[in-house]
């Protein structure tokens, strides 16, 4: 039996090949970032993922942080790969910045102290469901993507450069656009040890 629900799912790949001739409008992706945010469960509904859409040169400058970012910590005779990494993130479309608001994480903290050290883990979870959600959701746009984490490098950067709250802390980076190739074949581990049924 046919179910689109899975379709989807299946057509989520990470792309690197990106390009910025996307066929959907701005709007139709800030539809989808909206409804992902409203709707992605987190624990004690605490809604603490936050998610900011860099286009145009705010998308080419946050690409330029992070090559220099990059330049400081890899050594210049080895540094071609990676600009060459930086150079195919920046051609995409636009990127997805993922954040967490930890205000919130020490506010529930602070509010259910029996359960302390689980709020970063469940905001990481909820952050996590978060980046699938939009990832997904533009997979049904046919605007592709992949998920990136220069996250130390370059949070304070881009947060002087984007005007981002000091309680929010960067998690991931998730360049856009229309795919130029497809990804390789995915491979699958066998699901025997992988999913077990208890009847």
């Amino acid at each position: 039996m046919k179910n689109e629900f899975f379709d989807v799912l299946k057509a989520r790949r990470s792309v690197y090949a990106l390009n910025k001739e996307i066929k959907v409008s701005d709007e139709a992706i800030q539809n989808v970032l909206s409804e992902a945010v409203l709707n992605t469960p987190s624990a004690f509904n605490s809604q603490s993922g936050r998610v900011v859409l860099l286009l145009n040169e705010k998308h080419d400058r946050l690409w330029s942080i992070t090559k220099e970012a990059l330049r400081k910590v890899v050594p210049a005779e080895a540094f071609a790969p990676t600009d060459e990494k930086i150079n195919s993130f920046a051609a995409a479309y636009g990127t997805v910045l993922f954040f967490n608001d930890e205000s919130i994480v020490k506010g529930l903290q602070e509010a259910f102290p029996l359960y302390a050290h689980n709020f970063p883990i469940w905001a990481t979870e909820a952050n996590g469901m978060l980046q699938y959600v939009v990832w997904t959701g533009l997979t049904t746009l046919h605007v592709s993507g992949s998920l990136q984490h220069y996250n130390e490098l370059i949070e304070a950067d881009v947060k002087a450069a984007f005007d981002i709250p000091a309680d929010w802390k960067l998690v991931a980076q998730m360049p856009i656009g229309n795919k130029v190739a497809d990804a390789g074949e995915k491979q699958f581990a066998p699901l025997e040890g992988r999913l077990l049924i208890q009847a």
